[in-house]
């Protein structure tokens, strides 16, 4: 065959390697489409008996409602399986001086009046002048009676109240707040397998895959299993984890590490049982800093999440595991610990020949604002938008790929750096290591410079479609007392427009408070009697 006949090969059959969240996300979406399209495409996924999957990810964005919903999945069901909870925001503790009291809120909500106006400028005029600091100086304390998160929404209340963001006549996957989830990896790659194989027609094989054989113009024309099985495919989706099979096995795409940005390279995983049935359930991440790192608790129906994130270059394994232990309390004696070693980075190309690589054989960055799972769904937008229909559009469609989640990764390292490289601690080598100049990323030492003076906003970035947009940025940066210059005055029609605002949150915040039910008791509702069928 001809290289322009392989050019104009259809493409019929999707083989996706690797199981996990990644694998069975990806084999859900495309074999949806291929439903709902009628393209006809076979979807066949194959994954290792032996490999146990990583089960990265039990923190989503609300991203994950839009993936659920569009797979087919109720949202009752859901929850039931996956002992999921409800997230409204994550919390950080610690990280900007590690004082008592250390704490701010990065709600999923975006600011009162996004897109019609910026009330970060009024924030900090209020600030200024309830300390006594002056209009004009910077407002390097912040300290309002409300913090930014409180004055410019409801959500954080909420969370400290222990409430859900919903209720249970709501319908699926609406709620009277934003919100996505915490759920059990492991039961959640079960759902979808199941999924995917009883509803979407998905061929489900297991096997090692031992080799990939190519054609002359370097495609994978099949991949060979340990037993001798071959599984041809016209494209491939490298869901096979930090093994990257294809991507880095047959293709040898190089990996770009950022650990000279992001120090973090070691966690410990600990799964916490709750003492009481009634014990409440944070409806939010709580992301607690530590001497060399952090701790994430994240909370589920029937148990907590708890794990630190640490760089080996500042800290031991024993007294990682020590930190750990001291912060679940006497609990944790009988509790064993999960370790996992990661490099900090990325592949060059993630879309290369007719091989996609999605999940963590892409990249893995450290969980602090639950990106792992979101760039999967991110990632699989664009490949189901955009699936070739034939092999002669393939070498475009990757070309727009890679640059536009090269991109992305960028942005992400650049956003999470930003929690560490504006703290004030330098009480250990580790913060004063991240708070380093030359460790930050050239982009966001001259996006600090600018919002020094200006509100982060839409324009400050290249892409239409970010990952984290400017309301992100504004939480952490006013959450963690960023010193800024710039405000709005009050006396103005504008200033009027900030103080209805404002005031609409107050009540908001003050009738939620008070009808929204406890986390516990609506997800008890839920798996009891479930939620309205849209």
């Amino acid at each position: 065959m001809s290289h322009a006949d392989v050019n104009e090969e259809a493409i019929r059959t999707v083989i996706v390697v690797g199981g996990g969240s990644a694998g069975w996300l990806t084999a859900c979406r495309l074999a949806a489409r291929s439903v709902s399209s009628g393209s006809k495409v076979k979807v066949l996924l194959v994954e290792s008996a032996t490999v146990p999957s990583v089960g990265v990810g039990e923190g989503t964005w609300p991203t994950m409602r839009n993936t659920l919903r569009k797979i087919g999945i109720d949202e009752t069901d859901f929850i039931r399986s996956c002992d999921a909870a409800l997230k409204q925001g994550a919390q950080f503790v610690g990280w900007t001086d590690g004082s008592a009291g250390d704490a701010y809120y990065h709600p999923l909500n975006p600011p009162a009046g996004a897109g019609d106006i910026d009330l970060s400028p009024y924030w900090l005029h209020a600030s200024a002048t309830e300390t006594g600091m002056g209009t004009d100086a910077p407002a390097q304390v912040g300290a309002s009676r409300a913090s930014f998160a409180d004055w410019v929404d409801y959500q954080s209340a909420l969370c400290d109240a222990g409430l859900a963001p919903k209720t249970i006549t709501a319908p699926e996957y609406g709620g009277q707040a934003n919100y996505a989830y915490h759920l059990d990896a492991g039961k959640f790659a079960t759902l979808l397998c199941n999924h995917a194989t009883t509803s979407l027609g998905v061929e489900h094989v297991v096997g090692d895959v031992v080799r990939a054989n190519l054609k002359g113009n370097g495609d994978i024309r099949n991949v060979e299993l340990a037993d001798g099985r071959i599984l041809a495919g016209d494209l491939f989706v490298d869901c096979s984890g930090f093994a990257a099979l294809l991507i880095g096995g047959v293709y040898d795409v190089p990996f770009r590490s950022c650990r000279d940005i992001l120090f973090a390279d070691r966690a410990l995983a600990m799964q916490v049982p709750y003492q009481g049935e009634d014990d409440p359930i944070a409806c939010h991440t709580i992301s607690t800093a530590q001497d060399a790192g952090w701790i994430w608790n994240i909370g589920l129906w029937t148990r907590r999440g708890v794990g630190h994130v640490y760089s080996s270059a500042h800290t031991s394994d024993d007294e990682a595991e020590a930190a750990l232990r001291r912060y679940v309390g006497p609990a944790s004696d009988a509790l064993p610990v999960r370790r996992i070693s990661f490099e900090a980075g990325h592949r060059e190309r993630f879309w290369q020949n007719n091989c996609v690589a999605i999940g963590l054989s892409a990249g893995f960055l450290e969980p602090l604002e639950a990106s792992a799972l979101m760039l999967i769904e991110t990632s699989l937008d664009s490949l189901v938008d955009r699936l070739p229909q034939t092999r002669s559009t393939m070498d475009a469609i990757a070309r727009q790929f890679n640059a536009t989640f090269s991109h992305h990764w960028q942005r992400i390292i650049e956003f999470l750096k930003l929690h560490y490289a504006i703290t004030h601690r330098r009480d250990t080598a580790f913060w004063r290591d991240n708070a380093a100049p030359t460790s930050m990323p050239e982009g966001l030492r001259e996006r600090l410079a600018l919002w020094k003076h200006h509100a982060p906003a839409a324009q400050d970035f290249a892409h239409a479609r970010e990952v984290f947009s400017w309301p992100s940025y504004q939480y952490v940066l006013h959450g963690m007392r960023f010193a800024s210059s710039y405000r709005g005055e009050p006396a103005t029609a504008d200033g009027k427009l900030v103080d209805s605002l404002v005031a609409r949150n107050a009540r908001v915040r003050a009738e939620l408070v008070r009808k929204m039910p406890r986390h516990r008791d609506l997800l008890r509702a839920v798996r009891e009697h479930g939620l309205q069928r849209v």
